[in-house]
């Protein structure tokens, strides 16, 4: 069943389609439109990801073209509006998109992907983390080029099992975003499989809450402190939280998702311990693989900063399976590239294995490293891949 984003933005994506025929992509070069947030929030997001595609793009240029063709970029500002990001998709493949990039959160990235899937082109998500960021929520040329929400928090779960000997666990949802949710699907898909792990209690909260005094007292009426907290949360609210919890005299190892990855942060809370996050590749110079050091080297010389976050590094993986499906298809016919991408099974990146399917245009399984925040400063400690993968029906169903 097609979703109310669908439905809504189908049709008006369709009277702006007959309106403006969309142009034919040129001989002579391949081109990729970035309909993506040039202002507003999302920019915040999307900005450090598509740098680190083009990068990938301009390295791909220099090594000779795609198809012994050099790739131009296009851009459109979706303006951080959904109205505009329908309108920058139609933008960019008029200017002949073969590959339409679109934002980095699934709700303002629909309606460009939504635009991308009418007019036959594959379109792939900057990095959004719902399973609806491809065919359950666009259709069958969509992709996301990070991985799920839900991986992070089941990830995060058995490694602390396995690796932390934790037991009691404590759920702790900040209902804001669908992304929160979805690390806590992920964590409740893997805590039942885990033998004597115990789900000692739960609750939730608001982002922009001021206080979690409330939910502060229950976990430390618990007969004992939880071993690990599943905090489920990003930011800005995310150190709120933290804080209160460390401030309350709580020294329960907390775990969280990516949306609280990179150390711009951490001055907030300088002596945080006991933190930890999964990360596809570090940006705090540690990363055991140094050609991500390399990259983080080259985005800095590129850009004249360091990368924030995890989140950088999924737009350089998009380019780079995108390429190599098109190198593979001979061809940037979408349904061609689609189905070198479909034959992808641990396909190699810079920042771990990609894999899709007939079914998934996402991860649902993915290697991560594990980012510890000790004394209010984060170093890899680890690195982790969930024993299986998350079921399709199971994330489809959240």
């Amino acid at each position: 069943m097609k979703s109310y984003l669908q439905l809504g933005l189908g049709a008006a994506i369709g009277a702006m389609m007959l309106a403006a025929p969309i142009a034919m992509a040129d001989d002579d070069k391949i081109v990729v439109g970035f309909a993506t947030a040039q202002s507003g929030f999302m920019q915040a997001y999307d900005k450090p990801a598509e740098d680190a595609a083009r990068i990938r793009i301009d390295e791909i240029n220099k090594a000779g073209g795609l198809l012994g063709k050099q790739i131009e970029i296009v851009a459109a500002d979706t303006k951080t509006d959904r109205a505009e990001g329908a309108k920058a998709g139609l933008e960019v493949l008029d200017k002949g998109a073969d590959l339409v990039v679109v934002s980095c959160d699934y709700d303002f990235g629909a309606p460009a992907a939504l635009a991308a899937e009418g007019a036959g082109k594959v379109s792939f998500f900057l990095c959004a983390e719902s399973i609806k960021a491809g065919i359950q929520g666009v259709g069958p040329h969509s992709f996301s080029a990070s991985v799920l929400a839900a991986v992070q928090g089941a990830t995060m779960a058995e490694w602390a099992y396995t690796k932390k000997n934790a037991r009691n666990f404590y759920r702790l949802l900040d209902t804001w975003t669908e992304y929160n949710k979805g690390i806590c699907d992920g964590f409740d898909y893997m805590l039942p499989k885990l033998k004597d792990a115990k789900l000692v209690g739960e609750d939730t909260f608001k982002n922009d809450d001021a206080s979690i005094a409330a939910q502060i007292t229950r976990i430390k009426s618990l007969p004992q402190e939880p071993d690990a907290i599943m905090l489920c949360t990003m930011m800005p609210g995310g150190v709120s939280a933290v804080k209160q919890l460390r401030a309350a005299g709580i020294k329960s190892m907390i775990l969280n998702g990516s949306g609280m990855s990179g150390s711009y942060w951490l001055s907030a809370t300088p002596d945080l311990t006991n933190f930890y996050v999964p990360d596809q590749g570090s940006v705090h110079g540690d990363d055991p693989n140094p050609k991500v050091n390399e990259f983080n080297a080259k985005y800095k010389a590129v850009t004249g900063g360091d990368p924030s976050s995890q989140y950088v590094y999924p737009g350089y993986v998009m380019i780079d399976v995108w390429a190599k499906a098109v190198e593979r298809a001979k061809s940037t016919d979408a349904d061609a590239v689609v189905a070198e991408l479909e034959k992808m099974k641990d396909e190699p990146t810079l920042f771990g294995p990609r894999t899709f399917t007939a079914e998934l245009h996402h991860q649902n399984k993915g290697r991560y490293l594990i980012t510890e925040v000790e004394n209010g400063k984060a170093h890899v400690v680890d690195e982790w891949t969930i024993s299986e993968a998350i079921p399709v029906d199971y994330l489809a169903s959240k």
